[in-house]
């Protein structure tokens, strides 16, 4: 195992998710559910499941796309999203 690109993806993801609409929502049903077992499992599960779809759609798109111009593109994505989120129009 390379630590040093989990340590990249868990850090990345952490920060990225915390206080993001899946951590209210997690947050929200652990407020009016009993069961924060049941809670814990789905949310891992759904996290699971996309993350392997991200994981397998960007080994897909690495085959007919420099990794350089995906980073580019992801990274004008975000921009162009937070920056609608910003101004309220998104």
């Amino acid at each position: 195992m390379n630590f040093k690109v989990f340590f990249a993806a868990f850090s990345t993801i952490f920060v990225a998710e915390l206080f993001d609409k899946t951590e209210l929502a997690v947050l929200s049903l652990a407020a009016k559910e009993k069961s924060k077992l049941d809670i814990f499992l789905g949310a891992m599960a759904a996290f699971f499941v996309a993350t392997l779809l991200a994981i397998l759609f960007g080994h897909l798109l690495e085959r007919f796309v420099n990794p350089k111009v995906m980073r580019y593109v992801s990274a004008s994505i975000f921009f162009v999203a937070g920056t609608l989120i910003l101004f309220d129009k998104l």
